[in-house]
């Protein structure tokens, strides 16, 4: 004889499952986000200390050259006159590890400010600790007309060998190479500060993630153990707030990352970007055109700039807590036009009205969803946003001439439709309706929230306030 499983076991198992795996896929989708984040904003914090180093290591050595310029231009290549050179070198130096070094073409050193018992020694076979062939690399560079070498070399101050950043140039009648170097142990200290802080900033959300799974899982337990017939209405109800509080919790956190880009790498990248259009101001004010590479990352600065307030209005949009629902879309599509390859549109119906933050949200990010699989999915060349405000309610509306799809088989597909089924989720954790209708050179998204559904979300607001 077949057993069957208990209604209230089936209601359960049915609860539990899929809030683990939405809890499971939004933590590794966030973490995966979190990640490729961090990434890229440790890439452009290194790069942007460098830039701030070569641009300070050029001013040292410009400023040495000036110091020496009356000697070398002089035309005596007599022992003294280079020998005053050398002292001139030696008195110049900046903060505690900030020095000049002057070698020959062969390899001799001939001026150490910090190692006096390096001066006279041949160093053409020096190495590092990677094996780099330290001299011979400097040499080459200020044979090629000076340039950068990252290296290892001892630090006055700690004795310790440190990376460190040279910049050399060359005196070719007097077969000088001669050059200084800041070292960047301060980068190292700065990005394992940075990689702590993201390994944290994770770890808190995951088991942010966690307690919200462990809730919402006690929560369902005690339901199914009370459950029956006349409860069914109230155990769905509760089981619709859990999945609200999923796609909350996944708002948040998009919210907390874009104040991160907006208020810490953004802030960070400004810095370094008036530091470098400081030392061009200062080099024109001297009279000294400024190098091609100073104008080049100032553009890369703004490129850069761009992408990380990109990237956190896609996360967050201000405009949709300040201007509302109609602004922020606007701008979605506006956006997508800029991108070009499809003429997009928008139509306003009815007289607007204040919507619930949690509708607005919902609203904005199934629109961005539609609209972006317009874009990358079905070729479409055409698309319009409706959003209409008629009895209290609101309904949004995306259609496009794109390649169409079968909704069926996408529904039925394991690892296919995760969109729209995310879509038709966010709509019901606000009480909403999204119908989705697909054929060749035609799709359409459609959304309703009712005012029943509006009310019922305003007096649970109120209710909490």
């Amino acid at each position: 004889m077949t057993s069957v499983m208990p209604l209230k076991t089936k209601v359960v198992l049915l609860a539990i499952i899929p809030l683990l795996a939405s809890i499971i896929l939004i933590g590794l989708t966030v973490r995966s986000q979190e990640h490729t984040l961090a990434l890229r904003q440790r890439a452009l914090v290194e790069e942007a200390y460098m830039q701030s180093k070569r641009a300070e290591l050029r001013h040292y050595v410009q400023l040495a050259i000036s110091t020496i310029q009356p000697l070398y231009e002089s035309g005596r290549d007599d022992e003294v006159v280079r020998q005053e050179a050398m002292r001139a070198l030696a008195a110049l130096d900046y903060g505690q590890d900030g020095y000049f070094f002057l070698y020959d073409m062969n390899g001799k050193n001939l001026m150490h400010a910090r190692q006096k018992e390096l001066v006279g020694k041949d160093l053409w076979q020096m190495r590092d600790p990677s094996g780099l062939l330290v001299i011979q690399e400097l040499i080459a560079k200020a044979k090629e007309g000076g340039g950068f070498v990252r290296y290892m070399w001892q630090k006055p101050s700690t004795r310790t060998v440190t990376p460190k950043l040279g910049y050399v140039v060359g005196l070719e009648r007097w077969q000088w190479m001669f050059g200084t170097g800041l070292y960047l142990d301060d980068i190292d200290a700065t990005l394992r500060e940075l990689d702590r802080q993201v390994t944290a900033s994770i770890a808190e959300t995951l088991l942010l993630m966690a307690g919200i799974a462990l809730l919402g899982i006690a929560v369902i337990g005690v339901c199914g153990t009370i459950l029956n017939v006349s409860e069914h209405k109230i155990a769905y109800g509760k089981l619709r707030l859990l999945a609200h509080q999923v796609v909350q919790s996944q708002e948040d956190e998009r919210a907390h990352l874009s104040r991160e880009l907006h208020d810490g790498t953004s802030q960070t990248l400004v810095s370094a970007k008036l530091m470098l259009e400081s030392g061009i101001e200062q080099l024109e004010a001297e009279g000294t055109p400024p190098p091609r590479p100073f104008s080049k990352a100032v553009v890369r600065l703004n490129d850069a700039l761009t992408e990380v307030r990109r990237i956190s209005h896609r996360l967050r949009p201000l405009m949709l807590d300040t201007l509302g629902i109609v602004a922020a879309l606007r701008h979605l599509v506006e956006e997508f036009n800029n991108l070009g390859g499809m003429e997009c549109s928008m139509v306003v119906e009815g007289e607007p009205f204040d919507l619930p933050v949690d509708v607005k949200t919902v609203l904005f990010r199934v629109a961005q969803e539609a609209v972006t699989n317009a874009s990358k999915h079905a070729y479409a060349t055409h698309l319009e946003v409706l959003l209409a405000f008629a009895d209290g309610g609101v309904r949004l509306s995306v259609r496009d001439d794109g390649t169409g799809f079968d909704t069926h088989a996408v529904q039925q597909h394991p690892s296919q439709g995760i969109g729209l089924r995310n879509m038709r989720e966010r709509l019901q954790s606000v009480g909403g309706s999204c119908e989705i209708s697909s054929r060749p050179g035609y799709t359409a998204v459609d959304c309703r929230v009712s005012l029943s559904a509006l009310n019922k979300i305003r007096e649970t607001v109120e209710d909490e306030q």
